[in-house]
């Protein structure tokens, strides 16, 4: 009989951190103590909390482990599952983290309790690769109930009442998509597609969902087919997405040797195959019309809409496309009704939204929390803060498409509306956390600087706007900007959202606009007194050793890797040892000397 479960993070970040090889410990320690009738080590999607990763949770008692090493593990068997001693080095401690309580239970964090999991809902808590523990978790007992007990347009209205909106970014009404592409049943091939390409920095919710979760994604598919009448799907996710891809297949394979993919499906009549095409990594096969171009075999390139795909999509027949994480929620509303899932977020947003956390920000990983829920709760409550006591200056939203939240916005509730008001977006999830120490202007830069990477060239606005726009904050970026360079940034900004062909040249002027709406005075300091704030910005920064502090060590000079630190004949008084000065003109502006002094000699302006 099983008395106790040891889950193990098999999510990227954590497999990155060498999480495959204390699961392969903990079998073989756990066998070594006589405990293998007893204890059952299970291989899991992504926990959410990534950066305490590798994680091991013990049920039933939920004590989380945090930063486990393959050395750790005959001391958690020996004490813990032997004895029934928990070792407390090892338990996520919270006020090791700045907060004066402590848990050792998952669901007693405050990084957990703020959350509402429903897309991640069996993220770290199931074997994604197990058909049998997804049944156990009602899996596909709502594509049962559509088949057997729903119409299709019971279906679609139900999506329709329960006020879902695409997670991709666009934030559509995901029941009119389905019902625009309903008409003829049966008459007109048709298929479903799945956007898993995820190409934001920083994003990772799709991914973690197809590594925790991969059925959950079979099964809404299968739902949204039956509800258009159509009986081929295709998930397209990036070959960058290694594991992502492997258990979404091992999931397809078992789904289709129970029945739940292929011919009458349930015995209902019911027909429906899926199947896995990878994307080369192009940001712009995110936006759907490029993605469908790619799946035909073409290059990744958007077309002219309308015709948008609900008429005319994949190999020119109606399409349905979503991206995972809108899938994800789509059983849980089959089975408990559109009213429990409108009951969620707030009157125009409903249910609830996953971000993946990052940046400046002590608790990094995955969120899921109700829509309307405040960035300040997001980033000091379950982010745990800024690290360091420094400042929050800004947060950035939907990736390079998205805007820069500066700090007096923190209590904004995020949600569709209330994001696009302040002059960003929801995007996929991601969400960039910003210290006091980050320059807005080369955020900008960053960003911008990727969207011309990854621009397609079909259309001008996007391939040279673009580019002409990044020169302007190249120019700026290195003190040789004018004023009236700000009101060319605007105007070619607004020409570059109107006039571009897709959403990625639409949105690729939104963290430019951002933030000199909301970080002007940054932009002007480069400007006028050729200064970066941040000290951020290389060829603004000026490295200067105080000869009064200075005690003539040396150890700058030794680090420097441009020869430029030199010894002078002053000694300050109360110092046995002249002290040392920087060359301007040799200086690389690497900051390896001011890391390097312990004395707080060398100062950046």
């Amino acid at each position: 009989m099983i008395r106790a479960h040891v889950l193990c993070c098999g999510g990227t970040g954590c497999t990155s951190s060498g999480s495959l090889k204390i699961q392969e410990a903990f079998v073989r320690e756990i066998e070594k103590q006589g405990l293998a009738e007893e204890v059952k080590v299970v291989q899991t999607g992504c926990f959410g909390l990534c950066a305490l990763g590798p994680v091991v949770i013990l049920y039933p008692d939920g004590t989380f482990y945090s930063r486990v090493e393959e050395k750790d593990v005959a001391e958690i068997v020996s004490e813990h599952l032997l004895k029934g001693r928990p070792v407390e080095r090892l338990v996520y401690n919270e006020a090791s983290e700045g907060s004066e309580e402590t848990h050792a239970s998952l669901n007693d964090t405050t990084f957990y309790k703020s959350q509402h999991r429903l897309a991640l809902r069996n993220c770290g808590v199931i074997n994604p690769e197990n058909i049998e523990e997804y049944i156990a978790m009602d899996g596909y007992a709502a594509l049962g109930k559509v088949l057997t007990e729903m119409t299709p347009d019971e279906v679609i209205q139900t999506i329709l009442d329960s006020g879902l909106r695409g997670r991709g970014g666009g934030g559509f009404p995901t029941g009119l998509k389905w019902k625009f592409a309903s008409g003829n049943r049966g008459n007109v091939k048709k298929y479903v597609a799945c956007n898993a390409d995820e190409g934001d920095p920083g994003a990772f919710m799709d991914r973690s969902i197809l590594e925790g979760d991969p059925h959950a994604l079979i099964e809404a598919m299968a739902i949204a087919a039956y509800a258009i009448g159509a009986d081929e799907g295709y998930v397209y996710v990036r070959a960058e997405y290694p594991i992502a891809v492997n258990r979404l297949q091992i999931a397809i394979d078992q789904a289709k040797e129970y029945g739940l993919l292929g011919n009458d499906i349930f015995g209902t009549g019911f027909n429906f195959d899926l199947s896995i095409r990878l994307g080369a990594g192009a940001f712009v096969c995110g936006e759907e019309t490029a993605l469908m171009t790619s799946i035909e075999g073409n290059r990744g390139e958007p077309r002219p809409r309308p015709p948008f795909p609900a008429v005319k999509g994949l190999f020119g027949q109606p399409t349905v496309l979503n991206n995972v994480e809108t899938y994800a929620n789509i059983p849980q509303i089959i089975l408990k009704g559109a009213d429990w899932f409108n009951q969620i977020g707030t009157e125009k947003s409903k249910g609830t939204k996953v971000f993946a956390l990052g940046g400046k920000i002590n608790n990094t990983g995955l969120v899921e929390v109700p829509m309307g829920t405040t960035l300040r709760h997001i980033i000091e409550e379950i982010g745990g803060g800024i690290p360091n006591g420094k400042k929050f200056k800004a947060a950035q939203t939907g990736g390079p498409s998205g805007g820069c939240i500066p700090a007096h916005l923190i209590d904004t509730p995020i949600d569709y509306d209330n994001l696009m008001a302040i002059g960003s977006m929801m995007g996929s999830g991601g969400l960039i956390v910003m210290d006091e120490d980050t320059c807005m202007v080369d955020i900008a830069r960053f960003f911008l600087d990727f969207t011309v990477d990854e621009s397609c060239g079909k259309c001008t606005p996007c391939r040279v706007g673009t580019k002409r726009l990044l020169e302007l904050l190249d120019k700026i970026i290195a003190g040789n900007g004018e004023l009236e360079d700000l009101d060319r940034m605007e105007e070619l900004c607004n020409y570059i959202k109107s006039a571009s062909l897709c959403g990625l040249g639409q949105t690729a002027p939104n963290p430019v606009l951002s933030t000199l709406k909301y970080f002007r005075d940054e932009y002007v300091a480069h400007i006028v007194d050729k200064k970066c704030p941040a000290g951020v910005c290389k060829s603004l920064l000026q490295f200067k050793i105080d000869a009064d502090k200075c005690i003539g060590c040396g150890k700058c000079a030794k680090q420097c890797p441009a020869d430029a630190i030199t010894r002078t004949d002053y000694i300050a008084p109360g110092h046995k040892l002249a002290s040392f000065t920087i060359d301007t003109t040799k200086c690389v502006k690497c900051g390896a000397c001011m890391s390097g002094c312990k004395f707080g000699a060398i100062s950046k302006s």
